[in-house]
């Protein structure tokens, strides 16, 4: 019996291995790819991801926040009227507490303005507000003389300084990251949905089908059955 030709191995090796791309490819679910894609493009036409809604809700609370302790401000040292004329009508840096309750207003207008009409996916907005709100800040609590007024000196600036670099912090470390992390997602999907595309949906199991391998000596044997055949049919 002789061996099987190192040619024909080969080419039955092939063919098990294309057999097995082919059927590796096919295995993607189209339906998941196209319910991920409808996912993702769902959350496109929102216009703005959960964490974007999110940090823009942290910036209303910021300014709210600001305007409540303002507010409570005014009403401790003298009645609102009052107080309000005297520091806005009459403003001084050096005592007053409405410069502050401005700040969170800029603060508010710009990153709202960025990062919920604009969509920006850059941190510049929230680096210049942040950076004017500490260099204020800092000027006014060495120039002014609001630690002689009591609790609220010391409270509003310090709960705005953090306010705004908490924002930086959520903007820089949970929105951009994570709505790029989204965005990749996406891109895989959308190429994994395209190669899925270009094999048909048609294709099965048996268009594919490789015969078994024959026994080595199969065609050998029916060679030597038919020269034996051959002298019987000459008598």
């Amino acid at each position: 019996m002789n061996p099987v030709p190192e040619d024909m191995e080969n080419a039955l090796m092939g063919s098990q291995s294309s057999h097995a791309s082919l059927r590796n490819v096919h295995s993607i679910n189209p339906t998941q790819l196209m319910a991920r894609i409808e996912s993702y493009e769902g959350r496109e036409k929102k216009g703005i991801s959960d964490v974007r809604r999110t940090f823009c809700l942290f910036v209303t609370f910021d300014l709210l926040f600001v305007t409540l302790l303002w507010i409570i401000e005014l009403n401790v040292n003298g009645g609102i009227e009052n107080t309000l004329e005297k520091e806005v009508v009459q403003y001084d840096y050096y005592s007053s507490y409405f410069d502050i309750f401005l700040l969170a207003v800029f603060r508010f207008k710009v990153l709202i303005l960025a990062y919920a009409v604009c969509r920006l996916r850059h941190w510049w907005a929230i680096a210049l507000t942040t950076a004017v709100t500490s260099a204020f800040l800092l000027a006014k609590v060495i120039l002014s003389k609001l630690f002689s007024q009591g609790a609220f000196g010391y409270v509003l600036p310090i709960i705005s300084f953090i306010l705004a670099w908490i924002e930086t912090w959520f903007l820089d470390f949970k929105v951009l990251p994570q709505e790029a992390e989204e965005e990749n997602r996406l891109l895989i999907v959308q190429d994994a949905s395209e190669r899925a595309a270009l094999i048909p949906g048609g294709l099965s199991d048996g268009q594919f089908y490789s015969p078994p391998e024959s026994e080595a000596g199969s065609e050998n044997e029916a060679e030597e059955k038919q020269d034996s055949e051959k002298p019987l049919l000459e008598l």
